[in-house]
């Protein structure tokens, strides 16, 4: 299933532009300068978008370029310029090259958002900037990207996480894009958000979230991820970097063909399959590759989130204090390769009872099996080196192999591990299992 965005406010209005047949000529309309370029003998529509400044909003004009350069063209936001966006968009464009080199400043009006931000019907989430469309490039050069204002969030919500804090990046109902060079800093709730995604490529992203008035040894910055899927297919990043207090990467329900590569977590729970089985439908993932990354600083490192099997009352703004849970589906085929734990609470963490109870243990619908850890490395930053294992009495887990893990603690104590319900004999190279 894929999740329907409800759009509380209209989108900007914007007054289409007369396009004179010129060649390398510009035009200025308002702050938009129009070219054409030529591009291997094509004519190449050009939108450069000037910012208005003294925090007026650069929305409309934004938008006025999407749809002026749509169809072929290139929108260019020049480096060392901000741009103020004060108001949700969702452009829809198809063959665009966006030149992202400046920087897109998200308000800091709480009250504003809270009750203008697009609403997500997973798990009660919010967005003030969806992307949807084909054939969409963005380039960043390393120098361009978004500050999604989410500093003031930190500091309101003081590290409990409030309904309303907007996604500032989330790409929707989107195929064939390519994004390199690229950063999101300060993001008021998750970084990149993938929802309905085909055949993407990512290169060098950073994401971060810092909150300035935390006390020293507060996390303030809750669910700030980095990467996160769901209804995503044939998804590649190449290159990541996160700092953040809560899921570098997450893997969300009913993405496949997922390959990571080259990632670095600073802080935060670490990589993350889930959390799924959260509502009642299919919630597999299967086909992931995550390889070559390191998770300093992380609670968990890597690990496998799933809900617990039956409906379970809920008191959080995230379920919508609604039952969850009792759904189904694979988790299947997924390779954890080159990890390197150093620094790390934990070098590995799967539980199939979350958001139940002791009641609920066992109950789980979804069956994991063909999951293989090789090459887990590091010293961690913890006296104890326990890697908990938990499966389903339903649908006990098969096909755990370990490899060439070579984990120790603080103390010197190698990996062991602490396995329940998974089918005899189905978890492979784990002392304790």
């Amino acid at each position: 299933m894929v999740y329907l965005i409800s759009l509380l406010v209209a989108l900007v209005a914007f007054t289409p532009c007369t396009v004179v047949a010129q060649e390398s000529v510009g035009q200025s309309k308002g702050r938009i300068q129009y070219y054409t370029e030529d591009f291997h003998g094509h004519k190449r529509p050009r939108c450069t978008v000037l910012p208005r400044g003294d925090q007026k909003s650069d929305v409309p004009n934004i938008l006025k370029a999407f749809k002026r350069c749509n169809n072929g063209g290139t929108v260019y936001f020049p480096e060392n310029k901000s741009y103020w966006i004060p108001e949700p968009l969702n452009p829809v464009i198809h063959d665009v090259e966006i030149i992202w080199k400046g920087q897109w400043k998200f308000s800091e009006d709480l009250p504003y958002w809270r009750a203008a931000a697009y609403p997500i019907a997973f798990q009660n989430h919010a967005v003030s900037f969806v992307l949807t469309g084909s054939k969409i490039t963005i380039d960043g050069h390393g120098v361009g990207g978004i500050d999604g204002g989410g500093d003031p969030w930190y500091t309101a919500d003081k590290g409990k996480s409030t309904i309303g804090r907007p996604m500032p990046f989330l790409f929707w109902n989107v195929t064939d894009v390519h994004v390199q060079d690229f950063y999101v800093k300060q993001p008021a709730l998750w970084s990149v958000n993938i929802m309905n995604g085909t055949n993407m490529y990512f290169k060098n992203i950073n994401t971060s979230a810092i909150s300035t008035e935390a006390p020293s040894g507060a996390n303030w910055v809750q669910n700030t991820d980095g990467f996160n899927t769901m209804d995503a297919h044939s998804i590649t990043l190449d290159g990541f970097h996160y700092r953040g207090g809560d899921d570098c990467i997450a893997i969300k329900p009913r993405s496949n063909d997922i390959f990571i590569n080259d990632v670095t977590c600073n802080g935060g729970n670490g990589i993350a399959i889930g959390s799924v089985a959260q509502y009642l439908e299919d919630n597999s993932v299967e086909n992931v590759i995550i390889q070559n990354a390191k998770v300093p600083d992380t609670a968990l490192g890597v690990y496998i989130k799933i809900w617990t099997g039956v409906l379970v009352p809920q008191t959080n703004y995230e379920s919508c204090c609604e039952p969850r849970g009792g759904d189904w589906g694979n988790v299947r085929n997924l390779t954890f390769a080159n990890i390197d734990v150093t620094g790390a609470k934990k070098a590995l963490w799967v539980g199939q009872n979350s958001g139940g109870n002791t009641s609920t243990r066992g109950t789980s619908k979804m069956q994991m099996s063909e999951i293989y850890f090789t090459n887990f490395t590091g010293v961690l930053n913890s006296t104890t080196n326990s890697a908990d294992f938990t499966c389903s009495s339903v649908y006990p887990c098969y096909d755990i192999f370990f490899t060439n893990t070579t984990v120790v603690s603080t103390t010197g104590a190698t990996l062991k591990g602490s396995c329940a319900l998974a089918t005899p004999g189905g978890i492979h190279g784990l002392p304790g299992c």
